[in-house]
């Protein structure tokens, strides 16, 4: 029997002005190594930093030569401060000047496919997503995901502060959320089953239960686009709130949420934000505008008609961003009141104009990043709505049973963790903010 002393820090955070001119033992990979003729500096990448250290030929156990980028190492040497320009190193005040290094492991392959120590990696998206476990080892692919980690994280801290409950849906379900074709269908015990297109019925039920209530997770769209807008399994924020006066309250709600997360982007990843060069935004105002005033605003101010779409088309939503950012000085846009026969059957429509739903769509830089709005409530509501459309209303018995008990007026919406992060970071393709995009063309890694 071993019994293990508890250890209560397991931070991996360093307080380097402690250790100034004293000895540092840590651990990491070797990101980067420049060998010159007096020795070399070694870039070395942890769980938190990216630290600069120096080798002195005349005073270490190992020639640098023998070094190979991507190995793990054990090394120690003496703190010095330091000014460091290289936005791609993190910890910038101070190096460390190796006095031993224990090599721990190393590629076993000699030349590694994607060189990952220049500033850019300059390669194709086929070859960057076939090499996914190394390339997301590059500084600026790592500051990515360092912005959409604290996404999800603020997205999952504001609402629960605010006394949201967290819940975690099926993603093997019985009927799609959505309707129509885009649903992957699968073989569940000799059974059909669907991957989820998303966990709109199961937070609704939910609402009844908590009242307020949000996910993180995946969905799954069979979409057969290939674009640089769409992939065919994201990340959803997801969030239903109950008790609502109107589908305004839940734009209120994504406001102080986004808002949120933009002021704790800004406060843990200053090093993130200089080294892709991006500035993180801000919603100072609410500009909500009607799905047909969008239609005439662009045929009077851009000379384009749409006003016969019943969606709006990408070049509309590009050109109303822009439109707004000029007008009101604002980079969002809530577009409202999208026709009934584009959105989903659970959509409350618009009592003064039943051809409208209570229902909105959040543009940022020019793309849709959210799709929410109020949701029926009324059992009979549904019947009615259903019958109407042809349903077959016996597929959504168990979803349908939260309204025969009895439910609340709510309403909530899905935003797009990669679609988010993609234009907070400037990126000109999705695919790029998914750690292991899948699309019509990609199963693998």
């Amino acid at each position: 029997m071993t019994e293990l002393k508890i250890e209560k820090n397991l931070s991996n955070e360093i307080d380097f002005a402690s250790f100034e001119n004293n000895e540092i033992e840590i651990t990491g990979m070797i990101q980067n190594l420049r060998v010159l003729s007096w020795g070399a500096f070694l870039i070395l990448r942890t769980p938190v930093y990216t630290i600069q250290t120096v080798i002195d030929k005349n005073n270490i156990n190992i020639q640098p030569e023998s070094l190979k980028t991507e190995s793990t190492l054990k090394i120690k040497g003496i703190v010095k401060k330091a000014v460091i320009k290289d936005k791609a190193i993190n910890q910038r005040d101070f190096e460390i000047q190796i006095s031993n290094i224990c090599v721990i492991s190393a590629p076993s392959v000699e030349t590694l496919p994607v060189d990952t120590t220049k500033k850019e990696l300059n390669i194709n998206l086929n070859t960057k997503f076939d090499m996914r476990p190394l390339t997301l080892r590059h500084p600026r692919e790592r500051a990515i995901f360092k912005i959409a980690a604290v996404i999800c994280n603020e997205f999952a801290g504001y609402l629960t502060s605010i006394n949201f409950t967290r819940i975690s849906s099926p993603k093997i379900v019985k009927s799609g959320a959505e309707g129509g074709a885009n649903i992957f269908e699968l073989d569940y015990f000799k059974t059909k089953a669907y991957l989820a297109q998303s966990p709109q019925f199961y937070k609704q039920m939910m609402v009844g239960i908590f009242g307020k209530v949000f996910e993180i997770g995946p969905v799954f769209r069979a979409e057969k686009h290939d674009t640089s807008r769409h992939l065919n399994e994201y990340i959803s924020l997801d969030f239903e709130m109950g008790f609502i006066n109107s589908f305004y309250d839940i734009i209120q709600v994504e406001t102080n949420v986004l808002n949120s997360i933009f002021s704790k982007i800004n406060k843990t990843c200053s090093n993130e934000i200089d080294l892709l060069e991006i500035k993180i935004p801000e919603i100072t105002k609410i500009i909500c505008i009607k799905f047909d005033e969008v239609h005439q605003i662009i045929f009077d101010e851009f000379k384009k008609d749409y006003r016969t779409e019943k969606d709006l088309d990408p070049e509309e939503e590009r050109l109303i961003c822009e439109y707004a950012k000029n007008k009101w000085d604002t980079e969002f846009v809530f577009v409202t009141h999208y026709p009934a026969e584009k959105r989903p059957f659970y959509a409350k429509e618009d009592p003064d104009e039943p051809s409208r739903t209570l229902s909105f769509d959040l543009l940022f830089r020019g793309i849709e990043i959210t799709t929410g709005g109020q949701r029926l409530h009324q059992y009979d509501e549904y019947i009615n709505k259903m019958n109407k459309l042809g349903m077959n209303t016996q597929l959504f018995e168990s979803y349908l049973q939260c309204f025969k008990f009895g439910m609340p007026p709510h309403g909530g919406l899905g935003l797009g963790l990669e679609r988010l992060t993609s234009c907070i970071c400037g990126l000109a393709n999705v695919k790029e903010a998914s750690l292991f995009p899948r699309d019509i063309n990609r199963l693998e890694p």
